[in-house]
């Protein structure tokens, strides 16, 4: 039998349904791929006995007909979001021991459908990071190495182990979420396909916060049609959540059609900054001329206000998170440090609980939140949020989707950047204002670096508007023909 693990989500799909093979045989060989692969950091709980029981009951349904979207596929869940009676960390200390007695909407989704969960993926604390360095549970690795080197790189973040798992076949696909690209960068690091929806498209009840009005779940997939798959299932309406979008969720696979004649591209001249490598800006006149190909009209756009994305997500993601990260006090659940009386439990607790990037940008947000700097700080950041969402406006009336770069720069070595915050931030210059905005962006990965690391490229799309998305970055996945893979280094 063909390695089960090399299989697509369609094509297993597909031999589920067919009774090629059984989910049992299916998960069981994603759980010796796991167990072989703990080099990697990608999974913070493994769950191997329940995958197993939820695979029995996905067998059963298939042999009576009754099997759901996902059923029998087994997925890595980020360890965001909350799972009933599994632990459930954030990736930080103070959340030791948290073992929710509620699912998450978006898992639960998920149970609904059939899938079957392997086990929580590691991520930058809290979501905070750009590297997946930032974890109490220790850095993820990715799979990927340069070429004639064996230094080991970052996988991107925050849902680093989610990349790290899905391009080291350890998880047909994985959820993530993206509060300033940190589904799309870890997906551009690690060459598989990354999609962040447009906020309010799934519901983000059960997802521990960071930054409330950017904060989105999405799929990362070995390729496109999966990506449309799984976030068919994710979204949705949720009453519990109330930035949860009623709106009808499109069979986002039937949008996979290849016809893109006639379609506009932009290409935004404001992302082309300074220090990009010349292999990104290559790559991406290689996309452009592939849609070209493909019968889009290529179209100069200008997003003016780009510039100020980043300082301006800055300011509003750490003001959201001070408030978010309140909550944690050692008082409820996770940490708790015993101190001389209820203040200094709490300082004591989140002093040892929470890391040292989390402790950074709750200092920010307080200090742009306080009085005296909310005016000049958080208020005059939001506006320029209002006049980032404006451009984008302004250039979806002339065109269909957006063309840029998803990364300024391959993945880089583990520890390379730590001491460097500001150049850690400029990881997301490309990805930000696509939240800041609201609007869904993909990365698909379009080619190789200098020294061997995969490139992607990033599709921005009109809010809601997820199936002309998928279906152009279908018809560039295709173009692109991106069939690399990673050494099995990693392997024990």
């Amino acid at each position: 039998m063909t390695d089960l693990t090399e299989l697509s989500l369609a094509q297993a799909r597909d031999g589920l349904r067919g009774k090629k093979f059984s989910a049992v045989e299916l998960t069981d060989a994603y759980v010796a791929a796991m167990a072989a692969a703990r080099l990697l950091n990608s999974y913070i709980t493994e769950t191997p006995d329940r995958a197993r029981d939820m695979a029995r009951a996905s067998d059963g349904r298939i042999a009576s007909g009754q099997a759901g979207a996902l059923e029998g596929i087994p997925l890595g869940i980020k360890d965001l979001f909350c799972t009933k009676d599994v632990l459930s960390t954030a990736g930080s200390h103070i959340l030791d021991g948290f073992k929710p007695a509620y699912e998450s909407t978006v898992t639960a989704n998920l149970w609904r459908e059939g899938a079957v969960m392997l086990g929580k993926l590691n991520l930058d604390e809290f979501a905070m990071g750009s590297s997946n360095e930032t974890s109490y549970y220790g850095p993820v690795v990715s799979p990927w190495r340069r070429t004639g080197d064996t230094a080991k790189l970052v996988p991107g973040g925050s849902s680093g182990g989610s990349s790290s798992a899905v391009a080291a076949r350890l998880c047909l696909a994985a959820t993530g979420t993206d509060t300033g690209g940190s589904i799309r960068q870890p997906a551009a690091f690690t060459g598989i396909v990354g999609l962040k929806p447009t906020y309010g498209r799934c519901s983000r009840w059960g997802i521990v916060a960071f930054a409330s009005s950017l904060d989105q779940a999405g799929p990362l997939a070995r390729d496109v049609r999966d990506a449309a798959i799984l976030l068919g299932v994710m979204a949705g309406h949720d009453p519990k959540d109330s930035t949860s979008v009623d709106r009808p969720v499109p069979n986002y696979e039937a949008a996979l059609t290849g016809n893109i004649k006639g379609m506009r591209i932009g290409i935004p001249a404001e992302y082309r900054v300074d220090g990009m490598p010349q292999g990104i800006e290559a790559m991406w006149g290689r996309g452009a001329k592939w849609l070209r190909e493909a019968g889009a009209e290529i179209v100069e756009i200008s997003l003016p206000h780009t510039r100020y994305a980043l300082p301006a997500y800055y300011i509003v993601a750490p003001a959201e998170a001070s408030s978010n990260l309140a909550r944690y006090d050692g008082m409820r659940y996770g940490l708790r440090v015993a101190g001389k009386d209820l203040i200094d439990t709490y300082e004591k607790s989140r002093s040892a609980g929470f890391g040292a990037e989390v402790k950074r940008r709750i200092l920010i947000g307080t200090y742009v939140l306080s009085a005296g700097y909310y005016d000049a700080y958080y208020l005059r950041a939001q506006r320029v949020r209002t006049l980032i969402a404006n451009d984008f406006r302004a250039a979806f009336e002339k065109v269909d989707a957006i063309l840029t770069p998803a990364t300024p720069s391959p993945a880089f070595a583990i520890g390379e950047r730590n001491d460097d915050p500001i150049g850690m931030f400029l990881n997301d210059v490309f990805t930000v204002p696509a939240n800041l905005a609201g609007l869904p962006g993909i990365s698909v990965p379009a080619g190789l670096s200098d020294d061997g690391l995969p490139l992607g490229l990033q599709l921005i799309g009109k809010a809601f508007d997820e199936e002309t998305v998928l279906r152009v970055a279908g018809v560039l996945e295709e173009a692109a023909a991106f069939t690399a893979r990673p050494d099995s280094w990693w392997r024990s």
